[in-house]
């Protein structure tokens, strides 16, 4: 099958490193297009062969990127559009929809209980995810976390399934030759204790309560890694020099080197406020580093030795902290649970076989397909009409039909409308995200 994979940027963060993975263990042709900032993914993809193009978004209102994502969509004969993020999905599903496309879905990676991406969730961010979902056959969750805040912002329960994130724990098995490279670059000797962090820098991430948690046992032997670039940089150098430790924390910056940068570690540490699935959790521990966590989804259900959740404050984690700094240095041992749970190539399995359900069901978009693909097919007068009326006869969704459904729609749940007249303002397009 041709795959068109539709994704707001892919500079590194979770979503668009996951891409990446889902692209090198596929068994379906694959394309990509961003919206804007294809990034140093952009080029890990393209370097591994897959196609990547850019549409060169300049806003978020933007209503000639729909016309030419259709066009793209239409011209290159895809059986499947997958899209990722919000900004993507917004333009991507109506514009593979009205291409006629067999099928279109999405992941849903980053719905929290009050931020989608980091933007609030405003009525208007609300009904415009719901508006644009109903051109979609289905979203795919990546925790059932993710599948009830969906229910609970509208979405049926029938139109979503729950596809994990996988970890190609291939990328981050522990290295020592790297673990001693990295703490070289760094200034760190082989026994000093290192406690980890690495992710985007922004508040949702509190790297902030992990500097001053961490603050009274830094020392010459204890230090703090930050890996990762946001925002929140200037911040959490305010927040070091006010607890006296500028010297015993490291900035390391934006690094693509996931495994080495864990290797470094000796405690890996998630301190998000808010999470979706937390697959820097599952990294660590396919690392085979301990962990500590104040919240993740992927980890519910999972027994697991190595990983402890900690209360979300300084003192909780502090104390936790202490703990681990006092055993010192630990053996590394990958968690089998999560190779079992979350391989990447049982993961993409499982989204390939559902591109294949759904292009076997008869909708009018598949069959349409299915008949253009019969050499000297006949079309007879049912099916002319069909393809002629396409989906630009379809009617226009009500507005209140927002969240609850058009009456008329195809067997397969798939809207009745059409792409919304206009898309309302947003806050400006997403940056580069971390895990």
């Amino acid at each position: 099958m041709k795959v068109l994979h539709v994704i707001t940027g892919l500079g590194v963060g979770g979503a668009e490193l996951q891409l990446r993975s889902f692209l090198q263990h596929t068994r379906h042709e694959c394309d990509v297009v961003t919206l804007y900032n294809p990034g140093p993914v952009a080029e890990m993809i393209r370097g591994s062969g897959d196609r990547v193009r850019d549409l060169g978004m300049s806003r978020n209102t933007q209503l000639s990127a729909l016309l030419a994502l259709h066009r793209l969509i239409r011209v290159g004969g895809y059986d499947v559009v997958h899209t990722h993020l919000y900004r993507s999905q917004v333009y991507g599903r109506p514009a593979a929809w009205l291409a006629g496309t067999p099928v279109v879905l999405s992941t849903e990676h980053s719905i929290g209980d009050t931020h989608l991406e980091r933007r609030k969730m405003s009525p208007g961010v609300r009904s415009l995810y719901l508006a644009t979902e109903r051109f979609s056959d289905i979203t795919i969750a990546v925790s059932e976390t993710v599948r009830d805040r969906m229910v609970n912002w509208g979405v049926r329960p029938s139109r979503i399934t729950v596809i994990p994130n996988g970890v190609d724990l291939g990328r981050v098995v522990f290295d020592p030759a790297a673990r001693a490279t990295v703490r070289d670059e760094f200034g760190l000797g082989g026994s000093e204790y290192v406690i980890g962090v690495l992710g985007r820098l922004d508040p949702n991430k509190q790297f902030d309560m992990v500097i001053e948690a961490a603050a009274p046992l830094l020392n010459d032997s204890t230090k703090l890694l930050v890996v990762g670039k946001g925002d929140e940089l200037a911040h959490l150098e305010q927040v070091a020099a006010e607890h006296g430790v500028t010297d015993k924390v490291i900035f390391a910056g934006e690094r693509h080197d996931v495994a080495a940068m864990l290797s470094a570690m000796d405690l890996f540490v998630a301190s998000s406020r808010q999470e979706t699935f937390g697959l820097s959790v599952l990294e660590a521990l396919g690392n085979g580093a301990p962990v500590l966590y104040t919240t993740c989804p992927a980890l519910e259900g999972l027994d697991v030795d190595r990983a402890r959740q900690v209360p979300s404050t300084a003192e909780g984690l502090r104390a936790a902290m202490a703990a681990e700094v006092s055993t010192g240095q630990r053996d590394r041992v990958p968690e089998p649970a999560v190779e079992k749970a979350y391989g990447m190539q049982a993961v993409t399995n499982s989204i390939d076989d559902l591109y294949e359900e759904l292009a076997a069901r008869r909708t009018w978009r598949t069959m349409r397909r299915r008949t253009r693909r019969q050499p000297g097919a006949a079309q007879g007068p049912a099916a002319a009409a069909a393809q002629a009326a396409g989906p630009a006869a379809a009617p226009a969704a009500a507005p209140e039909a927002i969240g609850a459904g058009p009456a008329g729609q195809e067997a397969n749940g798939s809207p009745a409308g059409p792409v919304p007249a206009n898309v309302p303002a947003s806050p400006a397009p997403e940056s580069a995200r971390g895990r």
